[in-house]
């Protein structure tokens, strides 16, 4: 379910969206009804972020392994024919 919670419980609730977050689910915060922030636990941010260290660590290690290039146009032409696709 969707937490969606003031800014002020960051402070004032602190244990309660502590609870919220360790479910895995992040809790959206907003400061005079509009999104500020999103509070989630460390594990899930690193299943979030971990996909894309790995592959720009791959990256960077294709771009010391050889000297090919890719224009902007290339790179993006590619990926739009593969979103196009599905």
């Amino acid at each position: 379910m969707i937490q969606i919670r003031p800014v002020s419980d960051l402070r004032n609730k602190f244990p309660e969206i502590e609870k919220d977050v360790s479910s895995g689910e992040p809790v959206y915060l907003t400061k005079n009804g509009y999104g500020t922030m999103v509070v989630m636990s460390i594990d899930a941010y690193s299943r979030l972020v971990d996909p894309v260290e790995r592959a720009l660590d791959e990256a960077d290690k294709q771009a010391r392994d050889t000297s090919e290039r890719l224009s902007h146009g290339e790179v993006f032409g590619t990926l739009r024919g593969l979103i196009d696709e599905k």
